[in-house]
């Protein structure tokens, strides 16, 4: 060991450096190969049907590579401070310690989320229906969960004491929850639409109390974003959903055709038979729900028509597909009742101009 101090003195270096040196080329190596390992690996269990053990891997690439990084930096900086302890050598062990708990905590965060992701794309693929607000509120929990364990560990690595926090974090939170009520509020407003949930992401809501109405792209713990539908983001605090009311007409069962029809009152005579026809020709329908209610019925004299109207529900719920069903049964409608020799009615207004009668004196001729 002499000798090769002796050595490489003449060239004016010193062991420590050609020690650091060898243990950053190894740190590089190993780092490299961990990568190639990984990638070659994540590329062979993407063509299993097991999902998991791709996902571990993928979540396993960037965390892998940090932690070679952080061991093998904190041995190199042991090594420059083997001769002369100082005050690198004192925070070398906690910091690697913390580094390796942070490291941990990064890992099984991807892998929650690589998961979380995973299982939906899995699912939807094979065609089945998924409660996308339901994993998200899991997983979201789950990360949350992660982050204050990693917290707790890092606390009590660097010799803090968990009790004494605990019990300052519960002195310390009635401060912060009057200076954060707002925020609390919407975090438990977003607590209740996970647990309660009157609505999912993809779902169209509307509120008749206030203006909102739109798709749910997301449900975040402060705000819901919703889209609307002229394409603009809307975003809603959580707290807001509480004391509001709300309609998911996503979660309808059908939809309704309610339209009044007016006829000219020449027509009166052929009422009772276009409206059997209008009744028949709905029954007849493939597109109406024969299980909801169906009426066909004489409404009103109206000012200037003879007014009957249509109830009816359709099968389907899609908005462009309903308006197709319903321009259908109009058009029948209308066929029906010029096929009966009647009229629709529109607004006319008649004018009666009374005959004056010319009295016996009147002048004639050419006095007149």
């Amino acid at each position: 060991m002499t000798g090769i101090t002796s050595w490489l003195e003449r060239f004016g270096l010193q062991f420590w450096m050609v020690e650091v040196f060898l243990i950053v080329l190894a740190t590089l190596t190993l780092a490299l190969v961990a990568k190639i390992v990984l990638a070659r690996l994540g590329g062979r269990l993407e063509r299993t049907r097991n999902a998991w053990d791709d996902t571990l891997v993928d979540a396993l690439s960037r965390p892998v590579s940090v932690l070679i990084w952080i061991l093998g930096l904190s041995l190199a900086v042991e090594a420059m401070q083997f001769d002369r302890p100082g005050v690198l050598l004192q925070v070398v062990d906690p910091v690697r310690e913390v580094g390796v708990i942070v490291v941990a905590a990064w890992f099984l965060i991807r892998f929650i989320k690589r998961g979380e992701q995973r299982l939906v794309e899995k699912r939807e693929a094979k065609g089945e229906t998924i409660d996308r607000t339901a994993v998200d509120a899991i997983a979201k929990l789950l990360r949350l969960s992660v982050v204050i364990t990693a917290v707790l560990v890092i606390l009590q690595t660097l010799g803090f004491s968990i009790a004494g926090v605990l019990t300052f974090g519960g002195v310390g939170g009635i401060a912060v929850g009057f200076a954060a009520k707002d925020l609390l509020s919407n975090f438990f407003g977003g607590l209740m639409v996970y647990l309660d949930r009157p609505f999912s992401v993809g779902d169209w809501i509307r509120s008749p109390d206030r203006d909102i109405e739109g798709v749910v792209e997301h449900i975040g713990w402060r705000v819901t974003r919703i889209r609307t539908f002229d394409s603009r983001p809307l975003y809603v605090p959580n707290a807001t959903f509480a004391n509001i009311a709300l309609e998911n007409p996503s979660r309808m069962q059908n939809r309704r055709i309610y339209e009044t029809v007016g006829i000219r009152y020449d027509d009166a005579a052929r009422m009772r038979v276009i409206v059997d026809d209008v009744t028949a020709m709905l029954k007849a329908h493939d597109d109406i729900d024969q299980g909801s209610t169906l009426m066909v019925n004489f409404d009103a004299f109206a000012a200037s028509s003879l007014d009957f109207f249509i109830y009816c529900f359709t099968k389907t719920t899609n908005w462009q597909r309903y308006h197709a069903v319903k321009q259908d049964v109009l058009l029948k409608t209308l066929d029906i009742v010029e096929g009966h020799g009647a009229e629709c009615a529109f607004p006319t207004s008649t004018l009666h101009v009374a005959s004056l009668a010319v009295p016996d004196h009147a002048p004639t001729g050419e006095s007149a």
